[in-house]
Parts: C-alpha cells; structure tokens; sequence
C-alpha cells in the first residue's frame, strides 16, 4: 500500500510527458434495485489530457455525478478502468486511493463542503495541514487574499454568503496546486451574479496552475467556457 502523498508526486513526475491525465475504459456501474439491477453507467470511453478543460453535461439523474464520483475514486465501478497520469486508482486499495487524492486532486462541490468548526483560513490550511505542510497558514492566507477574502480570514462558514463560501472552497481546492481538478455543479446553490463571479475565478485560477479541469454542470454557458464537452444520456456517452 501506498499511502505517502509524496510517492505519488514523485511517480507522476517521472510518468510525465505524454501520459494522458485521465483515461476512461469500459466504465460502468450497476446497483441492485426492486427489479433487480439498474445500470447507472454503460461502457463509458473517453481521454482528457493535461491542462485541458472538459465539462460533463446531462440531464438530472443521466449518471453525470456517479461518473465524477468514479473518476475521483470516491465510489467503485462494477466494471472497467480509470487511469489518473497513468495510475490505474482502481488497483490500490481504498487507503491507496485516499493517498492519491490527497496528493494529485482537488474539489469543488456545490454544497460548499467546509467545516463549521473551522474559520476561512483554518478550512484552507487543512489539506496542507495533511500532508504536512510547515507552511499551511502562509499559503491559506496568500490564497484567501488571492480569491479576494483577505478581511474574511477568521469567519467561520455561518458568517460568511454563500458565494464566500464558495470562494472558500476554490482557495482549499487550488491551495495544493492539485494537477487534477473536480467541480461537481460548483454554482448550482448560487444566484446568477454570485455565480458567475465564481465561474470567472475558477477558470482564472486553473489557467494560473495549468491544471486539469473536469466539472459536471447543467448550466451551458458553464459548459461552453471548458475546452470540450462530453454529454451523458441515460448513462451513456452521446
């Protein structure tokens, strides 16, 4: 097992130069239901390579978030393969698995996901706090100044707007300068203002770091600003 961050980070690096940064075979998943089983994902196939943008779009319920979900490594498939810069994540263990996205993601989620009990700066500082990083303060703070939050570095959540909260979260997301980036509908609790405010950060930070961008949305404008779009339908890939 491993289960050092910086493993990783020394094997992507010695894997870069031509390695796609997310490859997807034959993905599928099934859950037992009353009629038996319902298939959620059908074969799915697609490549993304570094520093390229990709919305995911499809109606409520097409499977959208189940495929973010796999290809994240928070849930597992029922069949077929995802390769992160060429590590199959499938093939470690789930410890394995959550050593990987410590070091090489990080997340956006609609819901914010920010610890009540934590002021701005102190949710920021937590993945650095996890990999031990000395500087985790430093670099929450610089990150929080730079998503515009500076006067708000000791707000707890409940304090804060919901598109603060967000920022929040962009700055927790980015502070690891994660190669691999997941948003999963990153405005859908936000008013129209708020939310392209956010959308207009989001993409300026990813530029800034060259990552990889993957985000599912239903919002088309969203959709339209990712370099490609893959549209899912009942599960398949249209």
């Amino acid at each position: 097992m491993r289960d050092n961050p910086e493993v990783f980070n020394n094997e992507f690096t010695a894997k870069a130069g031509g390695t796609a940064a997310i490859e997807v075979a034959a993905l599928s998943k099934r859950v037992a239901d009353a009629s038996g089983e319902l298939t959620i994902l059908h074969s799915i196939d697609f490549t993304v390579q570094p520093a390229e943008t990709l919305a995911i779009v499809g109606a409520s319920g097409s499977g959208k978030s189940t495929l973010l979900g796999l290809l994240a490594g928070l849930d597992t498939p029922s069949g077929g393969k995802v390769l992160l810069d060429g590590t199959d994540i499938f093939a470690l263990d789930e410890d394995g698995r959550a050593a990987f996205r410590k070091a090489k993601l990080g997340f956006v989620f609609q819901s914010f996901q920010l610890l009540a009990h934590l002021d701005a700066v102190e949710n920021v500082m937590l993945p650095l706090e996890l990999r031990g990083d000395a500087k985790a303060r430093e670099k929450a703070e610089a990150m929080l100044g730079r998503v515009g939050l500076s006067s708000r570095l000791k707000h707890y959540p409940k304090y804060l707007s919901g598109g603060e909260q967000q920022r929040v979260a962009l700055a927790r997301a980015f502070v690891t300068e994660p190669p691999l980036l997941f948003a999963d509908e990153p405005t859908g609790s936000l008013d129209a203002a708020t939310g392209e405010s956010v959308i207009q950060l989001m993409f300026e930070l990813n530029r800034e770091r060259g990552s990889t961008l993957v985000l599912v949305t239903h919002d088309p404008a969203m959709a339209a600003r990712c370099g490609r779009t893959i549209t899912i339908a009942a599960g398949k890939l249209v």
